[in-house]
């Protein structure tokens, strides 16, 4: 498996500075996430500290930009990372779109596609015609005059549902997990999905990258708690209640969700967050992380932020650069 890192930092400088050093401890690409930063921007900015390192979004929001706009800011993006860069992109939630960011959100499945195919379109240099179901694009005649690293930029999909896991399957270079995907969940429903919509492709086209939380501390009970903040994020998400289920967690997603709409704390306990975090002492986290071979081609870091003092986090990262160096 590949080993990447999704740097933290309170400021881009120590983003940047983070992502400096996980490069030097072996990361191969480097990925920045979209919610309280731009992704793209973040990017660009992890672009000028790395040097052999890919920059990747992981991810970037897919509808809240044009697909015009996503595919230009990909192709500079491209020059900065001198042909290294990988676009992921999200669908997200009903309620990020439509209440953060004010976008539709209706037939996301096709949008999701069709986002794709423009941009693509865009990238190779057009024809910059399309006409689909949902998205439009008439600029035929414009001819950007900046040559291109690549006329094809690599597109990973995020995926949660069988019907976008499929979709990644079928038409996207890479598939991205949530960051919370145990490698139960990774065998038994996300690669059939992907089996299922790669028709006729190879298995070996597709780059897998769950993305993994992680918590290190030499207490494996703390390592525990400041995990917590992390499921409780995501538990109160009522859309996450087929994942919570298949690991047995329903009672907990269901107690999360009615706590997190009444504004009250969601209470997370340890049993919710052993099997979808990688938590404990640097050995037990390694050997959690050995339980993805075979089935991921590669493996996201990411430190747990959520709930979390900025000294803390900035402990458990290094905690996890760290360990990248060993592995």
């Amino acid at each position: 498996m590949r080993i990447t890192y999704g740097p933290w930092g309170e400021s881009l400088e120590e983003l940047t500075a983070a992502a400096r050093k996980a490069e030097e401890a072996g990361a191969e690409v480097i990925w920045v996430p979209e919610l309280h930063r731009s992704a793209t921007v973040s990017a660009a900015a992890v672009a000028g500290a790395v040097t052999r390192a890919g920059v990747g979004t992981a991810v970037a929001l897919a509808f809240t930009r044009s697909p015009m706009v996503t595919a230009l800011e990909a192709l500079d993006l491209d020059e900065l990372t001198g042909g290294r860069f990988i676009l992921g992109l999200g669908a997200g939630t009903r309620r990020l779109n439509e209440n953060w960011h004010n976008v539709p959100w209706n037939r996301p499945l096709a949008r999701l596609r069709e986002t794709v195919e423009v941009i693509r379109a865009v990238v190779a240099g057009g024809p910059l015609a399309y006409d689909g179901s949902v998205q439009r694009l008439d600029a035929r005649g414009l001819r950007r005059p900046h040559e291109p690293v690549r006329t094809r930029i690599p597109v990973y999909l995020a995926a949660v549902g069988p019907q976008m896991t499929r979709l990644a399957g079928r038409i996207a270079d890479g598939w991205l997990s949530h960051e919370l995907s145990s490698p139960a969940y990774l065998r038994e429903q996300v690669l059939p999905n992907l089996s299922a919509g790669l028709d006729g492709r190879e298995r070996a086209e597709l780059d897998v990258v769950v993305s993994a939380c992680c918590s290190i501390d030499p207490d494996p009970a703390q390592a525990r708690r400041r995990a917590a903040g992390v499921l409780g994020f995501y538990a109160g998400v009522a859309t996450y209640k087929d994942f919570f289920a298949f690991h047995d967690l329903a009672a907990e997603h269901a107690a999360a969700v009615a706590a997190f709409r009444a504004g009250e704390p969601v209470v997370v306990p340890d049993r919710m967050i052993d099997p979808l975090v990688l938590a404990g002492t640097p050995d037990q986290v390694a050997e959690r992380l050995a339980r993805y071979e075979g089935l991921a081609d590669t493996v996201k870091l990411t430190p747990a932020v959520y709930g979390n003092a900025p000294e803390e986090i900035r402990r458990n990262q290094a905690r996890i650069i760290e360990l990248i160096g060993t592995l």
